[in-house]
């Protein structure tokens, strides 16, 4: 059977599941404020992307299993999330709904079997769709035994389901059996930590090992990944308003799989430098200004509480000061990102404002001329320079 078909047959099946998981959700879900169906439409757009590259991937270079593993990410959610509405929403209704438990017990392993075993190989065979090497492949191998292990002991699990607790696993084990599903459960920790550990291990090592096209490859899917983990790490560290980290990470995991799309079609590829670059610079630049403004406005309050109660020329001397700060703030920045994470270009960049500020003193030809040779050695670094300079006749 053609492959294109069977990669846009399936994302159709998803163009489905998606808004038919969306509308269950926010029906069945028991939180309905604002910020709950914001975070199913960011779902939503996680699982849209996913299955339209994957499905682009997988049409054009069906030899490449990223793009089949992108597809079936993209496609498992959609799945995962209409089951987990459906049984949501028969736990909510009054008499059930047919299938319900069914549907609920679903959620809890097959949200695992597609998160878990899809982030672990696309991490392990991204960008080219094959191992490192044989000892790569066994890490692999364990890797993706240890997410069946895990999918099919919380299939297994006794007790009330995690995704609908108003539900008992219909397929709950007892005995022996119990026993070992406890066990495998108690070192699901571990056993989780080797998993994305090695995945993770699998990347750094290709980036590091990579030259050329497949560096900046990598550099794709490694920067939208780096966004997700300050997203998380920002919801960790700041739960009181963990919500918006949250859905900034939600809008990077949407990227993640069109950044692997770009680097994989080689798009623009060489434009990630650029972004990395914005990205560093109004990164810092946004904390910087929102430091100094939160620090700025606490002080002016603690300076004019004594002339006044209000709060307003505080934070209208703190958004002026602010406002005043951006410009040189960001050239400080900029400065440094350059003169830390690009310091070749940083380099020559100050080497030919050298040479511009030295050019208007000189006025011997032969020694402008080896001068500018050497600067153009030093700051492009080509195989060869010759310089031609045309004769001037009186």
């Amino acid at each position: 059977m053609n492959p294109a078909r069977i990669a846009w047959g399936v994302f159709a099946l998803t163009m489905v599941l998606v808004p038919t998981g969306f509308v269950l959700n926010t029906i069945g879900g028991q939180d309905t404020f604002f910020i709950y169906v914001v975070f199913q439409l960011f779902f939503a757009a996680v699982q849209l992307t996913t299955a339209c590259v994957g499905a682009v991937v997988a049409s054009r270079l069906p030899g490449n299993r990223v793009g089949w593993i992108l597809l079936a990410i993209g496609a498992g959610l959609g799945v995962r999330q209409a089951l987990g509405g459906w049984g949501g929403l028969g736990a909510a209704t009054a008499g059930g709904l047919p299938g319900d438990d069914v549907a609920a017990w679903m959620t809890e392993w097959v949200f695992i079997l597609v998160i878990a075993g899809g982030v672990v190989f696309l991490l392990h065979l991204f960008p080219n769709g094959r191992f490192m090497s044989r000892r790569w492949r066994l890490v692999g191998i364990a890797s993706g035994a240890i997410v069946v292990l895990v999918t099919v002991a919380s299939a297994l699990r006794p007790g009330q389901l995690n995704s609908v607790e108003e539900f008992e696993n219909p397929l709950a084990v007892t005995g022996a059996l119990a026993d070992l599903v406890a066990v495998a459960l108690a070192f699901e920790g571990p056993l989780a930590l080797f998993a994305f550990g090695g995945a993770a291990a699998a990347i750094v090592v290709r980036l590091r090992r990579s030259t050329g096209v497949e560096r900046q490859q990598i550099k794709w899917i490694v920067y939208t990944l780096t966004l997700v983990a300050v997203g998380l790490a920002a919801t960790a560290v700041f739960p009181v308003s963990a919500a918006y980290p949250l859905l900034f990470a939600m809008l990077a995991l949407a990227a993640t799989p069109v950044a692997a799309g770009v680097a994989i079609l080689r798009y623009r590829l060489y434009d990630i430098d650029v972004v990395i670059n914005r990205t560093l610079v109004y990164g810092a630049l946004t904390a910087t200004l929102a430091g100094t403004y939160l620090g700025s406005v606490l002080l002016l309050q603690l300076v004019l509480s004594g002339v006044t109660a209000n709060s307003g020329l505080a934070v209208a001397g703190s958004t002026l000061a602010v406002a005043a700060l951006f410009r040189p703030a960001r050239g400080h920045i900029q400065a440094t990102v350059d003169r830390r994470f690009y310091r070749r270009k940083y380099d020559a960049v100050h080497t030919l404002q050298q040479f511009g500020a030295h050019l208007r003193d000189e006025v011997d030809l032969d020694t402008l001329g080896g001068e500018l040779r050497a600067v153009v050695a030093d700051t492009m670094q080509p195989a060869h320079v010759s310089l031609w300079l045309r004769e001037t006749r009186a």
